[in-house]
């Protein structure tokens, strides 16, 4: 799994790069790429909003290749815990929601920022898109290496762990919340229903998402390992 959490790192790097490159030599022509429609050709604007689509698709209806961060809210996953606490885990649920809306209370109130900016025509669509593909490659960023989130708010042990792991999409496209087209607001409204979707999953189910209650979270019955370039100094805890 960690294998393939580097490989799709180094493709984010490369889209990222490439989107930047574009970004700097012709600003309007990545405006006028976000705006044309596809009846009058296709444009590598296009060929991402593809990726973005089948990436969140994928997370509404996971397959079996995907990291247990994400498959830990499916049924056919759920390891049971024997007797485990029934408090702790109601504990656990009202600590983590309280962290998790104060993470999104702090994301919302700094993309409105950006929000603002471009109301007042201080920056441009070509600025919130290339915001959204430098979120693109942070979402990993936070996976393999280094998650303020995680550390400073929601001190979860790793992301298989993670209340908010599926919150990746929409916190990608808030910036898209702001482009009136079809190409931003699809984005935007799409990670919306992925967000609903883990929502309900969690308040219907918590005890799929905590290690108290869930086996597979585990240290010790974890197969994803995707924790390891975070411990590389740091000891993981148990």
């Amino acid at each position: 799994m960690l294998k393939r959490f580097l490989i799709k790192f180094v493709i984010r790097i490369a889209i990222f790069v490439a989107i930047f490159a574009l970004y700097l030599l012709n600003k309007q022509l990545l405006c006028d790429f976000m705006l044309q429609p596809v009846v009058k050709g296709v444009t590598p604007i296009h060929v991402l909003w593809l990726v973005f689509m089948v990436m969140m698709l994928r997370h509404v209806f996971p397959y079996k290749k995907l990291s247990m961060a994400l498959r830990k809210s499916e049924k056919e996953q759920y390891e049971k815990q024997q007797d485990y606490s029934e408090l702790e885990l109601y504990r656990f649920v009202q600590d983590q929601n309280v962290k998790a809306w104060t993470v999104m209370l702090i994301w919302l109130s700094f993309n409105a920022i950006f929000g603002m900016l471009y109301l007042f025509h201080v920056i441009d669509s070509a600025d919130l898109l290339m915001l959204t593909v430098f979120y693109f490659l942070c979402d990993y960023i936070c996976i393999l290496l280094f998650c303020p989130f995680q550390s400073f708010i929601m001190k979860n042990k790793c992301c298989v762990n993670c209340r908010i792991y599926d919150w990746g999409h929409f916190m990608m496209f808030t910036p898209m919340l702001f482009i009136r087209n079809f190409f931003s607001w699809s984005l935007f409204f799409m990670s919306l229903v992925v967000l609903i979707h883990w929502e309900i999953i969690y308040a219907k189910h918590p005890e799929r998402f905590w290690f108290g209650s869930h086996k597979k979270l585990q240290c010790a019955n974890c197969k994803d390992k995707i924790c390891k370039l975070k411990y590389v100094v740091k000891p993981k805890q148990n």
